[in-house]
């Protein structure tokens, strides 16, 4: 461990023991360096690596502050890491398996939990859903918002933040846009009806089943649009000649 990581490691056992809990104000750089026997320079490199993380925020002119620590603030970068990885079929790939392991045992969750309003939020996506089949961007839309009201129903807000991270803006286009091209959107929006339908019937075992299903789909299509682009990228393959 270098001095820097243990400096941030000092800070980060303050703000774990309460000794500076959320929303509290850092001491002046001179008396937290003096306070945990460190350099100006590493308790500043710490402060920086800490606010990059959005456990630190500094604000110009007033000091530093520790975050609300809330798990939709820490947690914010995922998405973007996710992003950055589009390129990269075997992360793709990795995502949509953690996608699998956590969506439908997410969604089974809500069943037992979701309520009535609740219900009607993530209706009223579906319904947006079937009226723009042919509208990538609004599908995309929509879809983001269905999955994020279902989750949302579980009252777990790191989960809510996890699913949506790994969910990814760019895939989630990306998918619906082959499935429009292959006319394949219909089974996908049926599928959405069937999640919507056991939620509606608080049916815990279904609901699991139905989210599953969708995702598995949702999986498959990937692999096999990714596994056809390679091909593509490859170009014809040649048989050798015999002499």
């Amino acid at each position: 461990m270098s001095l820097t990581d243990r400096a941030i490691e000092q800070i980060r056992e303050l703000i774990r023991t309460g000794a500076l809990p959320p929303g509290s104000k850092l001491p002046p750089e001179p008396e937290l360096a003096a306070q945990l026997g460190l350099s100006r320079n590493l308790a500043r490199e710490a402060v920086k690596a800490l606010a990059v993380a959005r456990v630190l925020e500094v604000r110009r002119g007033d000091g530093t502050y520790v975050t609300s620590l809330q798990p939709s603030l820490l947690l914010e970068g995922l998405g973007g890491a996710v992003e950055l990885l589009q390129g990269d079929t075997v992360a793709l790939l990795d995502l949509m398996e953690v996608r699998r392991l956590l969506e439908p045992v997410a969604t089974s969750l809500a069943a037992t939990r979701i309520t009535d309003e609740q219900l009607a939020e993530v209706k009223r996506h579906l319904d947006a859903m079937r009226a723009a089949r042919d509208d990538v961007e609004q599908l995309n839309a929509h879809d983001a918002a269905f999955h994020r009201a279902v989750v949302a129903a579980t009252g777990n807000e790191t989960l809510l933040t996890l699913l949506e991270g790994i969910s990814g803006r760019t895939l989630r286009a990306r998918i619906w846009r082959g499935l429009v091209d292959d006319q394949a959107s219909g089974r996908t929006l049926a599928e959405h009806e069937a999640i919507f339908e056991a939620l509606s019937s608080r049916d815990a075992v279904l609901t699991h089943a139905a989210a599953l299903m969708h995702v598995n789909h949702t999986e498959q299509w990937l692999r096999d649009h990714l596994r056809n682009a390679d091909s593509l990228e490859a170009g014809p393959q040649v048989a050798p000649v015999d002499g």
